[in-house]
């Protein structure tokens, strides 16, 4: 088994191998591909020249540390049950710590993954408040921002312990949903009919049923910090703190 860097000509192979694992539609795997992949944050397992998984990262921040968020890890199900995800996943930790990152953070697809990735040296790091409601007879101000000052403004606007994730990751974000500033808060949602989904809201959470009414929405799912419901799962490589917010999971 040899674990490296994607090549060129394997690109068809990861999306197909993305397509079996996660079944997400064409354009969903064309975006990441555009606007998240790199091939220098992305690590495959071969075998006999035939891609057996593949998993891929996104650069992050956290006090002036480096962190990697790992996204999209897969294996070929004639592979699975050989070892071959945890063998690459050792391989990728020995990679990145090499690089200076100070930890790992993923996001389980299932919770019955908590406890394979567990096995790995994780442990949940991270909570959320997730909450639904019902749009406000009246708006609240609400602007659309780009991406750049959605960044800019989601510094002083995070919780301490906050990850802060840029680059690809806004790039990524800003293909599927679309982002707002308020007054005291940021927004990052996309619209599914009648409904809203607030991947992230921060700052005044108070005022999620205006920004229903402002953005047309009858009732919404928002993400903020807080709560008690588990998120992510860290995993330090140098004697750096754990994360205690994060929020762009991508699921």
């Amino acid at each position: 088994m040899k674990f490296d860097y994607p090549t060129p000509d394997q690109l068809t192979a990861l999306k197909a191998l993305w397509k079996q694992a996660f079944g997400d539609p064409d354009d969903f795997i064309d975006q990441f591909f555009c606007t998240g992949f790199g091939e220098a944050r992305c690590r495959c397992a071969v075998e006999n020249g035939q891609l057996t998984a593949a998993l891929y990262w996104f650069d992050c921040e956290l006090e002036g540390r480096r962190l990697a968020y790992l996204y999209a890890i897969a294996t070929d199900k004639q592979f699975q049950n050989r070892g071959i995800c945890h063998a690459l996943m050792d391989d990728t930790h020995a990679l990145l710590q090499a690089q200076g990152y100070s930890g790992t953070l993923l996001v389980p697809g299932a919770t019955s993954l908590g406890a394979f990735y567990s096995a790995m040296g994780y442990r949940y790091a991270t909570e959320l408040r997730e909450f639904f409601c019902a749009a406000a007879p009246e708006p609240i101000f609400l602007r659309p921002i780009d991406a750049q000052e959605y960044a800019r403004l989601r510094v002083n606007l995070l919780p301490k312990g906050g990850v802060i994730q840029e680059g690809s990751s806004l790039a990524f974000l800003s293909a599927q949903a679309n982002l707002y500033a308020g007054t005291h808060l940021l927004l990052a949602a996309r619209r599914d009919g009648d409904t809203l989904y607030g991947l992230e809201l921060l700052g005044d959470a108070a005022a999620a049923p205006g920004l229903l009414q402002a953005l047309g929405a009858s009732k919404g799912q928002f993400r903020a910090p807080g709560g008690s419901r588990p998120f992510a799962m860290y995993r330090p490589l140098d004697n750096a703190p754990a994360p205690a917010y994060f929020a762009f999971a991508f699921d």
